[in-house]
């Protein structure tokens, strides 16, 4: 838990170009666009039994509803910014293992399904087309959440590359799932990095309305990076910032708006850890910039939901 404040004191320390804002917290009606009622219900109530306590990895308490709502919130308003001016990033969530029915892997409530269908169901208002999503998640640990909430949503694809001896042991299937050996390296997780996102894009290319989609949630797990206590990856600081570049760029080429959750991170260091969510930042930084001055949207800060 500590790394979310030392992310957010770094950030204002060193980034100050970016705006911190307060995360809202989703509203019962906004969680049950990828939850149960009954579940969202036992959550907020406190009914949560002692074995679902057990899988989500801590107990109730008020605090742990507020913070999952907040986490929720945050990435429904990075989402939003993201829209309006091409990248804004949640400096948490990303709880990418909670299920429509359960929580699992220190993950409550599914933040980037429930952001997705929002912004979908908001999306018509001015807008046509209907709003495709594609996730790109780079956590190491599959987003097996994500990926059973949206095994029936073709306007949704799921893009999960992780470790293929990490948790989840019991994977679900996602629209594209890449996984790494134990011990993968920069170049060989780059490589695979290309190669999805090219499959990705082509998916897209191929659909029968054709074009990218309109909006990326991007996980950006700090847990691939070599110092991790559950990453079992050997990627380096500068291949993540790199990994972080390329999906970055790949976006704005396409004139594709990004959301950012961080997602996961556990380094024995745990300095080390923030210190590859800073990169992260960073370069969510530098492609807000580009997005600034290669379109119409008037200039102002980088929105932040902290």
């Amino acid at each position: 838990m500590a790394k979310y404040r030392l992310l957010r004191d770094r950030v204002a320390g060193e980034l100050t170009d970016i705006e911190l804002l307060e995360a809202p917290a989703a509203l019962d009606g906004e969680l049950v666009l990828a939850h149960t009622r009954d579940y969202v219900g036992a959550v907020v109530d406190g009914r949560l039994t002692e074995a679902q306590q057990r899988e989500i990895g801590f107990p109730w308490s008020l605090e742990m509803v507020e913070r999952s709502r907040r986490s929720v919130g945050a990435t429904i308003a990075a989402a939003r910014s993201a829209l309006a001016g091409g990248v804004a990033v949640n400096l948490a969530g990303g709880t990418h293992h909670a299920c429509t029915d359960r929580g699992s892997g220190f993950c409550v409530f599914n933040d980037v399904v429930v952001a997705a269908r929002l912004m979908q169901a908001e999306w018509p208002r001015r807008h046509s087309p209907p709003l495709r999503v594609a996730v790109v998640d780079l956590d190491v640990h599959q987003g097996n959440g994500t990926a059973a909430l949206c095994r029936d949503d073709a306007t949704i694809y799921t893009l999960s590359m992780h470790g293929a001896n990490n948790f989840p042991f019991c994977k679900e299937t996602s629209d594209l799932d890449v996984e790494l050996p134990d011990g993968c390296g920069d170049d060989d997780y780059l490589s695979a990095l290309d190669l999805a996102l090219d499959r990705l894009w082509h998916h897209h290319e191929q659909a029968t309305d054709g074009g990218p989609p309109g909006l990326i949630f991007f996980l950006a797990g700090a847990d691939p990076h070599e110092g991790d206590r559950l990453g079992r990856l050997k990627l380096t600081a500068a291949g993540l910032a790199e990994r972080d570049r390329r999906v970055f760029s790949s976006a704005f080429e396409r004139r594709v708006p990004v959301a950012v959750s961080m997602a996961g991170g556990y380094g024995r260091v745990i300095e080390d850890t923030v210190a590859v969510q800073v990169n992260t930042l960073r370069s969510a930084l530098e492609h807000w910039r580009a997005w600034q001055q290669s379109t119409s949207i008037p200039q102002g800060s980088f929105k932040q939901p902290a």
